[in-house]
């Protein structure tokens, strides 16, 4: 798990400053080392968290002169024992234990194809002396992060947006598609960002980028469409998904350092906890983390996560936060993210890697498991939707903000569309998926997961050079799960079989809880010192001048906060956490 930037020029030559003023940003990613090589036209630039091989061997940019190869490389591969098993077997020689290195042989053997035997998590880039083309690519769910920018001077590209940023050739012009993304979805997804001309490489793809500026980009994966009604049983798929889950978890266990465990006191990260133990770990790290409650509402789980605790002797480390510690803590929670993200649990997992990272350099979490397997409310409606009324079912329990009410808190400029609208009902209609639950499921896990909880979880860890796994979104377990028939994801509150699973494993009182949300009360109900925060942020001129609200609307929202809630929490929260962004970053937008 590391950090990387890279510029290529197609006019003019390359300047280090660039890439060391891109990597600078990301040095909280890589606290063990920074690495650049750099030839005329391009520079690559790393920042290095050792996890895997942690001699100087495995230090990145990695250079095979023999090859005629260069890498730059952001994640782990699970597999990669295997794979250099299988290289050596057809002759390649290497010179360090890193999966990176497997990675630089495995392209040289196999080209994009190498990317069908990699299983893993990653974003990389490859420099080919001899043509001087760059090779880049995303791991199937999108765990790691990569933005760009082309245009007919160079390509650029980082391993978050902020850094991205500080590449004076990329324009922050805003763009209208993501703005209405991250009001209705609380996230932006795919390839965009909320700058025009900048974007991800979407998940599951690679990027080919000639000398001479020429680009090609191809989808190596898909998620597969559930296929339709499945003849078997209920204990047939149980048993699938037990093995797979086995495995997935033993997978993340790949390292040349301890791994713990992020344990809410939820079903998922409890389920990890048990499966790990019933693997032969024992005094595995386990780590929770607590709120103060807020009148009757709870601001911790606690008694969930100690019941896990308890039963496997776990080290476990309990941290409870105070609202000061919460409020002094936005700002570089803020500061860390590589987006916009609006939900309340981004605060809970930068305070919580801030801790865990004092303990360990890897943990396995449970994101992912409640699109995958159906977890969310949203689900059990679209059984009752038909194909005209798919979309609009989906967006009512799904988004934020419901259209006619977008277009009062959008500026006049940004309100003559229905972008969230428009992008589901596409998504639907290209899904080849035949039932309305079955396309929102396909949704969710291929792309709502990869830019919402999944880069939360990235961003929030990596803050600290924590590295975090997610054997949920494990791609041969996502690809069973697409199979298993809904009814067995949904059914008695959803995720019936998962739960069938964990009840052969864990507590019942674990699995059995009501469905719970990471709890920050302080910001669901925007009070006392979070209410002047968010009026202070619009009292700023240029929060009034940005151009992005009605400031109106905004004043109504300020005033009266408790009217603007939704089930996903503070709308307030919502506007005032995307001026924040902008202002910790120092962003000037532009309009037109």
């Amino acid at each position: 798990m590391c950090g990387i930037v890279g510029e290529i020029r197609f006019r003019g030559e390359t300047k280090a400053h660039r890439v060391e003023d891109m990597l600078k940003a990301l040095s909280p990613r890589g606290p063990d080392g920074k690495g650049i090589f750099s030839t005329k036209k391009v520079t690559f630039g790393h920042r290095r968290l050792s996890v895997i091989d942690l001699s100087s061997q495995g230090s990145q940019p990695m250079h095979d002169a023999k090859l005629g190869l260069t890498l730059i490389f952001n994640g782990c591969i699970y597999n990669y024992r295997k794979l250099r098993g299988e290289l050596q077997g057809l002759g390649y020689e290497f010179f360090s234990t890193s999966d990176s290195e497997v990675i630089l042989k495995a392209f040289h053997k196999w080209g994009e194809d190498c990317l069908k035997k990699l299983t893993g998590m990653f974003a990389f880039a490859v420099l080919e002396r001899d043509s001087g083309d760059i090779f880049l690519a995303r791991d199937r769910l999108g765990i790691k992060p990569l933005y760009f920018h082309h245009n007919d001077h160079g390509f650029w590209f980082a391993s978050t947006l902020p850094a991205l940023l500080k590449c004076d050739f990329v324009p922050t012009l805003v763009n209208p598609v993501a703005l209405h993304q991250y009001m209705s979805f609380r996230t932006i997804v795919e390839d965009q960002t909320l700058f025009r001309y900048v974007y991800k490489l979407k998940a599951g793809h690679w990027m080919k980028i000639s000398a001479e500026g020429e680009t090609q980009i191809h989808a190596y994966w898909n998620l597969p469409v559930n296929s339709g009604p499945s003849d078997d049983s209920e204990v047939v798929w149980k048993e699938r998904l037990k093995e797979a889950l086995y495995t997935s978890i033993e997978r993340r266990l790949e390292a040349d350092v301890p791994v713990g465990v992020l344990l809410s006191g939820g079903l998922d990260s409890s389920l990890v906890v048990g499966m790990l133990d019933q693997l032969g770990q024992k005094d595995i790290h386990t780590f929770s983390i607590g709120f103060e409650n807020i009148g009757e509402e709870e601001g911790d789980e606690f008694r969930y996560s100690d019941i896990i605790a308890r039963q496997y002797a776990t080290d476990h480390h309990k941290i409870l936060t105070q609202h000061n510690t919460l409020l002094t803590h936005l700002e570089p929670c803020i500061a860390a993210m590589a987006e916009p993200m609006v939900s309340h649990d981004v605060i809970g997992f930068y305070l919580l890697s801030k801790e865990v990272s004092k303990y360990v350099k890897v943990v396995q979490s449970g994101q992912g498991a409640d699109e995958v397997f159906g977890g969310y409310h949203w689900y059990p409606p679209m059984t009752e939707a038909d194909e005209n009324s798919a979309a609009k079912v989906y967006a009512q329990h799904y988004f934020s903000w419901a259209e006619e009410d977008l277009k009062q808190v959008l500026a006049p400029a940004y309100r003559d569309a229905a972008y969230g609208m428009d992008y589901v009902r596409e998504y639907f209609s290209a899904c080849k998926a035949e039932l309305p639950i079955d396309k929102a499921l396909h949704l969710d896990v291929a792309s709502m997961v990869v830019d919402d909880p999944v880069k939360r979880l990235d961003n929030m860890s990596m803050a600290f050079g924590l590295e975090a796994r997610v054997p949920f979104l494990d791609h041969d377990l996502v690809e069973l799960a697409s199979q298993i028939p809904y009814e067995l994801k949904i059914k008695d509150g959803g995720k019936y079989l998962l739960k069938e699973v964990a009840r052969d494993i864990i507590p019942h009182e674990v699995i059995d809880r009501p469905k719970g949300y990471f709890p920050v009360p302080a910001l669901r109900n925007m009070r006392g010192p979070y209410l002047t925060l968010a009026r202070h942020v619009f009292s700023k001129p240029h929060a009034r001048q940005r151009g992005l609200f009605d400031m109106q609307y905004i004043d109504q929202m300020l005033d009266s906060p408790e009217d603007f809630r939704g089930p996903f929490g503070s709308k307030l929260w919502q506007v005032t956490l995307l001026e924040m962004w902008l202002t910790q970053h120092n962003i000037a937008l532009s309009h037109g």
